[in-house]
């Protein structure tokens, strides 16, 4: 993609009302547009980082065994009557009534609505077990919407509901969205911590969020410090057999302010094991068993032929929220650095003197050489001065920046510059090439 034909509205000043740092750099680099509070339009830049984040949750959730659906935003007001959380859920619902009348609501999530669709369909525990997802907008009105897309009032979110014949089974399921979550934020770069936490008005009585650590996390966080380090379980493991994998990291102390016990976590934690800091949410998962299948009459004849309500789970990832968390633990003085698996683009390809019939050149074979290799490009291809084109390309974070200028074309040699350490190399255009398509 070239800049010149691009839509990339950068700013240089920070506007007054972006009080952390993922909001400043999000409108900063032209990623979002408030359009009112607690809801942005995804601009071009954004919205590439979005899908990317999407299709990583997407891919996961299938490797555990997911199947996805598409629900809608909104949703009838009598399923949640049904359930008895229409009344309860509080003024965050936004409710609605369309012209004969209806009462309708804009999702806030879909326990109610999920539950509806598999009593209409499944009748026997030999369909069981199954978890269905999808990836839709959610809109929760939150009194104070704030810090940007990381407590928007409509956001993307990925849900996933687990339906099982039993409470054994249904842990079952758990565990595989447990470690389906550490391997899916492993792959954005990032290091998520377990953590007990309150059920909330979901219900339930065993939850974990799964914690990113951040100095401008929205709640104070305690846990084992060896939580942080140990790596993501990764692909190849045992679906069916995953308790001993979930008993490692939840056997350590972790849990968030409303679960936090300070006299469990001194005497179960080494003085120099202890960590306290700040902590983002970017997923949650939850263990109800059959608070909205009793109610809902979502039932299925055993083997016995005797129908029992279905035991259920549900399973949260904030997708648009990841955004503003990953910004939040990867970012410098200058900009966003990108983890190169929800990049934009994977190479900034800045030419410090258009119109130059040798730099023209070699940008335009590079950008073919890339483009045909499977990198997406953004061709800096317009005419503004060197330092503004580093500026932007170290604001908006992409990985890589190919630099190619008169002077370095004279000598034989173009910059390569690795965004994430500011390591920069001279080198020729083919072994720069040669590093990129690697």
């Amino acid at each position: 993609m070239r800049l010149s034909r691009y839509f990339l509205p950068v700013l240089k000043e920070t506007p007054s009302d972006a009080t952390i740092v993922s909001h400043r750099l999000m409108l900063r680099a032209g990623m979002i547009k408030q359009e009112a509070a607690g809801i942005y339009a995804w601009l071009p830049l954004g919205f590439q980082v979005l899908k990317k984040i999407e299709q990583i949750v997407r891919e996961e959730q299938v490797r555990a065994g997911a199947v996805e659906l598409l629900m809608p935003t909104l949703q009838l007001a009598d399923l949640w009557r049904e359930s008895g959380r229409y009344d309860d859920y509080g003024q965050e619902m936004l409710r609605i009534a369309d012209r004969k009348k209806t009462d309708l609501l804009y999702g806030p999530t879909n326990e109610e609505m999920i539950t509806d669709i598999f009593r209409a369909y499944v009748r026997s525990y030999k369909a069981l077990p199954l978890n269905l997802f999808h990836i839709q907008w959610k809109f929760r009105d939150e009194v104070r919407p704030r810090f940007g897309v990381m407590r928007g009032r409509e956001f993307l979110m990925k849900d996933a509901y687990s339906f099982d014949i039993d409470e054994a089974s249904a842990r079952k399921a758990y565990n595989r969205m447990f470690i389906a979550y550490l391997n899916t934020f492993a792959r954005m770069g990032l290091k998520a911590v377990p953590m007990r936490a309150d059920t909330g008005p979901i219900g339930g009585d065993l939850s974990h969020e799964f914690i990113i650590l951040a100095e401008t996390g929205e709640s104070q966080v305690f846990c084992h410090k060896d939580l942080v380090e140990m790596g993501a379980p990764g692909a190849n493991v045992d679906w069916d057999n995953l308790q001993g994998l979930v008993d490692q990291r939840t056997g350590l102390y972790a849990a968030t302010e409303e679960m936090h016990d300070q006299a469990r976590f001194e005497a179960e934690v080494p003085d120099a094991s202890r960590l306290s800091a700040r902590g983002i949410e970017v997923g949650h998962i939850f263990y109800f068993g059959e608070k909205y299948s009793k109610p809902m009459k979502a039932v299925v004849a055993g083997p016995d032929g005797v129908e029992k309500p279905v035991h259920m789970g549900s399973y949260g990832v904030g997708v648009s929220r990841l955004i503003g968390a990953i910004i939040e633990a990867s970012h410098d003085d200058n900009g966003i650095i990108w983890p190169d698996s929800v990049a934009p683009f994977d190479v900034q390809l800045i030419n410090l003197k258009t119109g130059d019939a040798a730099c023209d050149s070699a940008c335009q074979g590079a950008y073919e050489a890339l483009t045909k290799a499977g990198k997406a490009v953004l061709y800096d291809d317009t005419d503004d001065r060197p330092g503004a084109k580093f500026a932007t390309a170290d604001l908006i974070g992409t990985p890589w920046q190919l630099v190619i200028g008169p002077k370095g074309l004279a000598a034989g040699e173009v910059e390569l510059k690795r965004r994430a350490t500011g390591e920069k190399t001279s080198q020729s255009l083919d072994a720069a090439l040669n590093r990129l398509t690697a």
